[in-house]
């Protein structure tokens, strides 16, 4: 008998998952070119033979996930079929868990919201409370966007890390107390009768920005989500890079400046602790502003605002407390990029908004100084182009991701 494999040794190509391989690569092509795409260009982009390109349409076709939108000219022979992608060919339901929030969203196949929802949550709410009232709210969403329940492909729910992938459980986000183990993903197949994918909120970010927003042209780029922790979704190639245990990412527990509290990973100055709502408001209140009593989390969410918009009409002090804040992210945004050699960083999260007009005057110029490969390429740095939702609709994107697109891995013999 053989002896199992090391996990060193490479796994062979499984032949019939190449067809399904194909056609995600296929679907994929035409997905990122808007204006849609003839079969003969499709063949030249892909590489596959006109044969296999025409009897991938086909299936496509039938399957409702393309569609023929007229013809096109402009050179020899005859007008060529354009194939788009269908929209409403399949769905998918996404949810945002943020510790005072839920947030839903149906997406279309094109990454564009049908049907939204917020609920407030109270942070005493226990978990088994909270996931019926989610259960609840996906079964009220979706019956008013009206989508078919057959063309749903699935739920996808984004929840603060870390997580169990695998398991499909939260393990104990230090952002949603009392969420010890808690088997999300199988409470809510249960509830709701979908398929359900878990994942961090800055992966999930990260896909929508490659399914929605676009991810530019390597598909290489880091999503930076600021919120109550800071994390950073990454992603190469097209391809989401989760980790061995699916917390890639945790961005916040960089070293900022060995200044401030401890914080619980055991190391004092950790950006996300030195960037944490809580810790910038007390920065400025040290600085003179204020005083802002910060008695919950309500309460240092409305000082914050009020930080960020003295910054904004220009108050010295505030100024100073934000472009610091930004400076220290650039620091972990460099390391980043010169790591990984993106060519694209995305900032969004819930406080993305409040801070974008400070960080985008510090951020980029400190990230480029510091770029190793400034003379290969350059780095763009933007916000988010999917919106407020980014992380609901990423979470949505989830199910699109994984169903749709393009993985080596599904070439892989399974062990």
């Amino acid at each position: 008998m053989l002896p199992p494999a090391s996990p060193a040794v490479r796994r062979g190509s499984n032949l019939p998952r190449v067809g399904d391989y194909n056609r995600a690569v296929v679907l994929d092509a035409v997905r990122r070119h808007a204006d849609g795409l003839s079969r003969v260009e499709l063949a030249a982009l892909t590489g596959l033979s006109a044969q296999t390109v025409s009897n991938i349409s086909r299936w496509l076709l039938e399957q409702g996930l393309v569609e023929e939108t007229g013809k096109r000219g402009g050179g020899p022979g005859k007008p060529r079929t354009i194939l788009q992608l269908a929209p409403h060919g399949r769905y998918a339901v996404g949810v945002h868990l943020d510790p005072v929030v839920v947030t839903t969203v149906v997406l279309d196949l094109r990454g564009g919201v049908v049907a939204r929802s917020d609920v407030p949550l109270a942070p005493e709410q226990p978990p088994a409370e909270v996931l019926a009232l989610v259960a609840a709210e996906v079964a009220a969403v979706v019956a008013a966007s009206g989508v078919p329940p057959e063309r749903l492909a699935g739920l996808g729910v984004a929840v603060p890390g870390p997580v169990d992938g695998p398991g499909g459980a939260v393990v104990g986000a230090p952002n949603l107390p009392g969420w010890r183990r808690v088997a999300v993903r199988e409470e809510l197949a249960a509830a709701t009768g979908l398929p359900v994918l878990l994942d961090k909120d800055v992966v999930a970010a990260a896909v929508a920005e490659m399914w929605a927003g676009g991810a530019g042209p390597t598909g290489s780029f880091a999503f930076v989500y600021l919120g109550t922790g800071i994390g950073a979704g990454l992603v190469l190639r097209g391809e989401v890079m989760r980790g061995a245990s699916g917390n890639a990412g945790e961005l916040g527990h960089l070293a900022a400046d060995g200044e401030g509290p401890l914080c619980e990973c055991g190391q004092r100055g950790c950006l996300g602790e030195r960037n944490a709502p809580r810790s910038l408001v007390e920065q400025a209140r040290a600085a003179g502003l204020g005083p802002w009593p910060l008695d919950d989390e309500l309460s240092v969410d409305r000082a914050l605002a009020a930080v960020c918009r003295l910054a904004d009409e220009g108050e010295p002090a505030a100024v100073a407390v934000l472009d610091a804040a930004a400076a220290r992210v650039a620091r972990a945004v460099s390391g980043v990029q010169n790591l990984l050699d993106v060519d694209l960083v995305v900032f969004g999260g819930p406080l993305w908004p409040r801070l974008e007009r400070r960080f985008l005057r510090v951020v980029p110029p400190l990230v480029r100084s510091h770029e190793v490969a400034s003379a290969l390429h350059p780095v763009e740095i933007r916000g988010t182009r999917v919106g407020r939702d980014v992380t609901a609709v990423g979470a949505a994107c989830l199910v699109l991701d994984d169903a749709f697109s393009p993985r080596s891995s599904v070439l892989l013999v399974a062990p």
